[in-house]
């Protein structure tokens, strides 16, 4: 089973992967736990390029090509074995994040993201989508509160933001496999939430 984790950043996404790692290592299940980009030795390399502040200039289209051979380099490598060996897959960020960073907040066209996508998955989709929801006024809020400084991918704006946040509510219009989960609810109800939905399709395998 592959368990796909979205939302913007500081939506506490990958807490809800970390608690539903821990509920199924308790549960006795085989899990991987999985971030992106990343993964890989060549994911990770690339991910410190993606990140760095210090690297200026990068084209909207380099971005998304560096963000899908990441990914690609992931599925080949780890994923795809990882699921053939009876594993469950939680991966923090997957091809949605490009559909709704790098297609509707950096206006890449949706054929171009579409075709991008197929070719780095090799047709990979996941059994389940848990988008976070928050408003982008309080990412801002969030990342004040942090006190750390941003990457290159967490200063992009506020109309950024909105315009992936916008792009990430229409895909899960359109993708029955998405759930929508009120990231402004408590850390323990969000849980919650996951795990029933989780556990009700653990039991129909």
């Amino acid at each position: 089973m592959f368990i796909t984790f979205e939302g913007l950043d500081f939506s506490g996404k990958s807490t809800q992967v970390k608690l539903l790692s821990e509920t199924l290592t308790h549960e006795h299940y085989h899990i991987l736990v999985l971030r992106e980009p990343g993964g890989t030795e060549i994911g990770e390399k690339i991910r410190t390029i993606l990140l760095d502040k210090k690297i200026t200039g990068m084209t909207n289209v380099a971005e998304l090509f560096l963000f899908s051979a990441s990914r690609s380099q992931l599925v080949e490598e780890v994923i795809k074995p990882a699921i053939e060996g009876g594993m469950i897959v939680l991966c923090d960020r997957f091809y949605d994040s490009l559909t709704a960073y790098q297609g509707w907040g950096k206006g890449i066209s949706a054929e171009t993201v579409r075709v991008v996508n197929q070719c780095a998955s090799a047709g990979l989709v996941p059994d389940l989508t848990f988008y976070i929801d928050i408003p982008v006024k309080e990412v801002e809020r969030r990342m004040s509160r942090s006190h750390t400084s941003r990457d290159r991918m967490e200063s992009n704006g506020i109309a950024f933001y909105e315009r992936a946040r916008n792009g990430y509510l229409e895909i899960a219009k359109k993708e029955s496999r998405f759930r929508v989960v009120d990231g402004l609810l408590p850390i323990e109800t969000i849980e919650e939430t996951i795990w029933t939905t989780v556990s009700a399709s653990l039991a129909k395998k």
